[in-house]
């Protein structure tokens, strides 16, 4: 029998859930995941297969506080999200759905709620900043694309709409009326490159498959503008890459960097990096606010 207390993290991605049972030092317990429930409008099918993750992660023991992350755009008070592209979501109350199926699975625990993408730069936060660094930009790639801002160790611009650059049409050819991330995503480069995942649509590129060299170097442009122009309104000089296309590594942040170079003329060069947890930063991160939420509650 576990004596400390336990916190459950819980990121919600467009393909897969993960989840992250760890102990109030960060330590890591027990992790799960499973395909994310798609076409499921209501997230009525999304919040049973979270309980029953949590059901296999606790394993009997103690469930302390849940750290619950979707995507896209979130009303952290309510407990809703208000709009989620690639799940198919408009103003749903997915705490109180997650809240009933733990319930109902004898594991009631309170939930902090947040968004993906910034609780996957909460958990890059610490070590990539430092002294004078100014603001560092997260940007996850996985079956969309949105970004997070760092500065100092504390999210900036935590709420609304705020870093769904993923969303926004292009209007330049050969690309225009698309979303960034209809593009600039792993799913977007998979499916160009003809490929069942990114991590196909990698080997195919490796081979020479002309659909996957293209789909790479349209990603790769994309990628590069977002860069540049989010850090030159920011004034920012470090980029964290995470999401599953991440996983390429300098496979994908070689031409990456040399394509920001490129875009970026006389100014200052930007410092490109692999994030440190992989396409786990969102469900450390989702932990991390559930340790804040027993912290708060502590007497």
């Amino acid at each position: 029998m576990r004596s400390q207390r336990c916190v459950l993290g819980i990121d919600v991605g467009g393909t897969t859930i993960k989840a992250r049972l760890e102990d109030e030092t960060g330590a890591l317990l027990a992790s799960r995941r499973v395909a994310t429930p798609r076409d499921d409008p209501s997230a009525q099918r999304l919040a049973e297969a979270i309980a029953r993750l949590a059901t296999e992660a606790v394993g009997g023991g103690r469930l302390d506080a849940v750290g619950l992350v979707v995507p896209g755009i979130v009303d952290v008070a309510a407990g809703r999200s208000v709009l989620a592209v690639n799940l198919g979501w408009r103003d749903v109350p997915v705490v109180d759905r997650v809240r009933a199926a733990l319930s109902t699975a004898s594991l009631d625990a309170p939930i902090a709620f947040g968004q993906d993408v910034r609780a996957g730069a909460l958990a890059e936060s610490h070590g990539v900043g430092g002294p004078g660094a100014g603001p560092v930009v997260f940007l996850p790639i996985g079956t969309g694309l949105a970004a997070a801002v760092i500065d100092g160790g504390d999210i900036l611009f935590p709420d609304g709409w705020s870093g769904e650059i993923g969303q926004l049409r292009l209007k330049h050819p050969p690309f225009h009326g698309q979303r960034v991330e209809e593009v600039a995503s792993a799913s977007a480069f998979a499916t160009a490159a003809g490929a069942s995942d990114a991590r196909e649509a990698v080997g195919r590129l490796d081979a020479g498959d002309p659909a996957a060299v293209a789909a790479f170097a349209a990603t790769v442009a994309a990628l590069a503008e977002v860069i540049v122009w989010s850090c030159a309104v920011l004034g920012g000089r470090r980029v964290v890459i995470g999401g599953g296309l991440a996983e390429a590594g300098d496979r994908l942040l070689g031409p990456l960097r040399a394509a920001v170079s490129d875009c970026l003329g006389g100014l200052p060069a930007i410092d490109v990096r692999r994030a440190r947890h992989g396409d786990e930063a969102g469900a450390i991160g989702a932990a991390i606010l559930a340790r804040r939420l027993l912290d708060r509650s502590a007497p």
